[in-house]
């Protein structure tokens, strides 16, 4: 008999060395999960998240970083470089595990759950990359938009308290508005 996923508890991560981390260690926390680039045009990202890590990380937040070089190679390194060149360049904080694929086969199976709980609901238009993205990935797959895959570097996924999947924001979504989310529910 098969056990069913419940929440983002049941899953852990490998941390830069390997290990595995448990994620019930951020049982109570709202939890934003990202995977990330180091060379990519949302890069600057990284300013956003911690300083809005630094904000909120006293009301329970916790931002997971996962590197991922799936999207244009756009993390290359090995996870001390990235490591390296986050904290040099954007000062984070936040916790950064090791550089995974999010798609496809020897995808994180959190990842494979987050696309189950949360799909692909369309980038935001307005953003000058939006319109970038969707015109390249629809040349790529007419199809892509009707897929839960990863579209990009920098997908977040909100996890609320219970460790349930609740929202799921491209990285076309203003900052602004995914931390408005965040503290509707801290």
């Amino acid at each position: 008999m098969e056990t069913r996923i419940v929440n983002v508890y049941d899953f852990s991560l490998p941390d830069k060395q390997g290990n595995e981390v448990s994620l019930a260690l951020y049982k109570g926390k709202v939890l934003l999960i990202v995977n990330t680039a180091s060379r990519c045009g949302f890069t600057p990202q990284y300013e956003e998240l911690e300083a809005m890590y630094e904000r909120l990380k006293d009301k329970g937040l916790e931002i997971l970083d996962i590197p991922c070089n799936q999207f244009g190679q756009q993390a290359p390194g090995s996870d001390e470089e990235i490591s390296q060149f986050c904290q040099l360049n954007y000062g984070t904080k936040f916790p950064q595990f090791k550089k995974s694929l999010v798609n496809g086969e020897g995808e994180l199976p959190l990842y494979t759950w987050l696309k189950a709980e949360q799909g692909f609901k369309g980038f935001n238009l307005e953003h000058p990359i939006g319109k970038i993205l969707q015109e390249m990935l629809s040349k790529a797959d007419p199809q892509f938009a009707e897929k839960s895959d990863i579209k990009w570097n920098f997908t977040k996924f909100l996890i609320n308290r219970e460790g349930k999947a609740i929202r799921r924001f491209e990285p076309t979504e203003d900052m602004k508005d995914i931390e408005r989310a965040i503290a509707a529910i801290l």
